[in-house]
């Protein structure tokens, strides 16, 4: 977690992203890179390409460069490396693209989530990222204070599939010194037994070099239902989850639960590509 990140539309949920992004970099001796996108009418992107003068971008790009420079001289930011960007284009294509330019290694966003029909047709930037992105992405609802990791809620059905994301997830963990807490969701309609599930989850475990950590299986309507109740028992500091990143038409129809969580979670959730 040495290159972190952050995009911002200078709102409200954005600095609580910022604010926790500044804690993580702190601890890992990290730098942040603050991103701000103006999305301008197609016509507009037109000209800068070719290179156009504009009065009405220019105007808005020196706006953004001041909302920018007022941001980092906030005193939670003393001491961090920064690098401010500030792109022509729209929102989850720039985050794409800057992230690989510059290696990030975390993604730290601010979501205020989504519901009825903008989830089910639109979709936030937040959400899109979070299916896309090669590198773990942080959702942030509200301001954290003090962003402390001590119980670290992992939820997974522990196939073979999930051995890579798991090792992300372990390594994240590792980072801030957090008791893991491995769980497997078990519903109606995929139910295991006991002694299966804990079967599932032992054999899965042994193959990492993993301490600080417990199993647990929880009964729920449904597993993001079953995520969120756990999380709530345990009064959680932070939800950890695999992603599939499925597009079109598969992901209408089947959905994702990473997403549902990051919609209507208010703890954190950081979210690893499978």
């Amino acid at each position: 977690m040495k290159k972190i990140l952050v995009p911002t539309d200078f709102s409200e949920h954005a600095e609580h992203a910022l604010k926790v992004a500044a804690q993580i970099a702190k601890k890992n001796q990290g730098e942040i890179v603050l991103l701000h996108m103006l999305e301008l009418p197609h016509q507009a992107n037109d000209a800068v390409s070719g290179g156009h003068d504009i009065p009405e971008i220019m105007f808005f790009k020196n706006a953004a460069m001041r909302k920018l420079e007022d941001i980092m001289d906030a005193d939670y930011l003393e001491g961090i490396q920064l690098s401010e960007v500030i792109q022509f284009e729209m929102a989850f294509d720039g985050i794409m693209s800057i992230s690989k330019k510059n290696n990030i290694d975390l993604i730290v966003m601010g979501s205020h989530g989504a519901s009825g029909f903008q989830e089910m047709f639109i979709g936030s930037n937040t959400e899109k990222v979070v299916r896309n992105s090669e590198v773990p992405v942080l959702v942030i609802k509200r301001d954290e204070g003090n962003f402390q990791v001590n119980k670290f809620v992992f939820a997974s059905d522990f196939t073979k599939e999930s051995e890579k994301t798991f090792q992300k997830a372990v390594d994240f963990a590792n980072k801030f010194g957090a008791h893991l807490y491995l769980v497997m969701i078990n519903t109606p309609n995929n139910f295991k037994s006991t002694l299966v599930a804990q079967g599932i989850m032992d054999e899965f475990v042994k193959e990492f070099k993993i301490d600080n950590f417990s199993t647990h299986i929880f009964n729920d309507a449904n597993v993001e239902k079953g995520i969120l109740n756990f999380a709530r028992s345990i009064n959680a500091d932070l939800i950890g989850i695999g992603t599939h990143g499925r597009k079109g038409i598969a992901h209408f129809f089947n959905g994702s639960i990473s997403e549902d969580l990051v919609n209507h979670a208010l703890r954190p959730v950081v979210t690893f590509k499978i």
